[in-house]
């Protein structure tokens, strides 16, 4: 038997909602993404730029993953960060991909925005700063919310490429 004071190996209850082991969202959700505009403009299309770094909103019903459906998690455009899982997606009739959650909360923070009359809540990417979108409190269960999210602030990886971010992201 091991002493008492000997470290535990990492069990499955060491890991956070997105797979990762706890200490590992604590260090990513701690890390800050920051680049120059220009260097910004270099790394994202001009929609993706718009949307992200000047608070845009892309057409309803006219971007990439509204009506996206396959098994995978949604990554920040501007980071290695994964914030939605399509577990949690759900057709909202918007136009616009919707998650009940984000996969960990630590990856997303709020804000409250007052742009266009209205008093909105924005949610954006906690590593870099990217605009997502806004969260509203119409969702279905479990939450009750609705995280209405800009395809262009978004990246789909498919279940089994997330798998093995996950695996390397694990080791050493």
């Amino acid at each position: 038997m091991a002493p008492p004071d000997s470290p535990k190996p990492p069990s499955a209850s060491d890991r956070s909602a997105c797979g990762l082991p706890s200490a590992a969202v604590i260090d990513l959700s701690r890390r800050r993404v920051q680049r120059p505009d220009a260097e910004w403009r270099s790394l994202l299309t001009p929609e993706q730029y718009r949307v992200t770094r000047h608070q845009g909103t892309e057409p309803p019903f006219q971007n990439e993953h509204w009506d996206r459906h396959a098994d995978g998690v949604y990554f920040s455009v501007c980071s290695e960060t994964p914030l939605f899982d399509s577990r949690d997606k759900f057709d909202s009739g918007t136009g616009w991909p919707s998650f009940t959650r984000p996969i960990e909360p630590a990856f997303v923070e709020e804000s409250v925005d007052e742009s266009h009359g209205m008093r909105r809540v924005e949610v954006h990417c906690a590593v870099d700063g990217a605009h997502l979108g806004h969260v509203f409190d119409d969702g279905p269960n479990p939450t009750g919310l609705r995280y209405c999210i800009n395809s262009a602030a978004l990246r789909f990886v498919p279940r089994a490429q997330y798998e093995g971010w996950l695996a390397s992201s694990r080791s050493p």
